[in-house]
C-alpha cells in the first residue's frame, strides 16, 4: 500500500456520509498517538496516509466538493503534507489563546521554527525542513501554522524546540515511537 493518497481512495461526499461516523473514529484514534504537546504553546501534528484521507473526505464534505480537478487537487495539497520517502510530515500549531497576545508572540518568536528538532535515540537531532510560506521575514511574523518535514534515517524518541522563550523537549511514549515508526516505515513505499 502507497503512503500517497490516491484518486481511488476517495469517495464521493454522499457516499463518505455512510461510514462517516466510524472514519472519524479510526482517524481521531490514529491522530492520538501523533499529537505531541512541547511546553505550553506548541502542538506537533504528524500526519499520516489514514489521518490526511479523513481530512480530505472532511474538506470534500464541507465544500460539497464534486469536480475532479478540484478533488485532485485537494489530494495534491495534501499528499504534499506527506512528505517523500523517509520523512514525517507535520503541522506545528502555535497555541496562544488570546489574539492580541498570539499576534504579539508571532513577532517575538520569528526564528522558532529553525530552532525545532527530533532526537534520535543517539542524541542527535534533526532539523524540520520548513515551509518558508509560513514566515514573513519582511515584517518578522510567523504563522501560527507552520508546515514542517522531518527527513529520518530512524523514528525518534522525542521531540522539541530550542528557542529560549520555548525551549522545551517531549520524550516520545511508546505508543507515540510505534506510530511514527509506522508512519516512517510507510514513507519509503512512495
Amino acid at each position: 500500500m502507497s503512503a500517497r493518497i490516491e484518486r481511488a481512495d476517495i469517495v464521493d461526499y454522499v457516499t463518505y456520509e455512510d461510514t462517516r461516523a466510524e472514519t472519524r473514529d479510526a482517524a481521531m484514534a490514529a491522530k492520538a498517538p501523533r499529537r505531541i504537546h512541547v511546553g505550553t504553546h506548541l502542538t506537533f501534528l504528524f500526519e499520516n496516509r489514514q489521518t490526511l484521507i479523513y481530512q480530505v473526505q472532511e474538506i470534500m464534505r464541507a465544500e460539497r466538493i464534486v469536480r475532479e480537478a478540484a478533488i485532485q487537487g485537494e489530494i495534491d495539497a495534501y499528499n504534499e503534507l506527506l512528505g517523500g520517502a523517509g520523512e514525517l510530515g507535520c503541522v506545528l500549531l502555535i497555541e496562544v489563546e488570546d489574539a492580541d497576545e498570539r499576534a504579539r508572540r508571532l513577532v517575538e518568536w520569528f526564528g522558532m521554527q529553525h530552532t525545532l528538532y527530533a532526537r534520535l535515540a543517539d542524541g542527535t537531532t534533526v532539523a524540520p525542513r520548513v515551509d518558508p510560506g509560513q514566515a514573513d521575514a519582511g515584517k518578522g511574523k510567523l504563522s501560527s501554522v507552520q508546515y514542517l518535514h522531518f527527513l529520518l534515517p530512524e523514528p525518534p524518541i522525542a521531540i522539541g524546540c530550542g528557542f529560549p522563550a520555548l525551549a522545551a523537549e517531549t520524550v516520545l511514549d511508546d505508543a507515540q515511537r510505534a506510530a511514527l515508526a509506522a508512519d516512517l516505515a510507510a514513507s519509503h513505499d512512495h
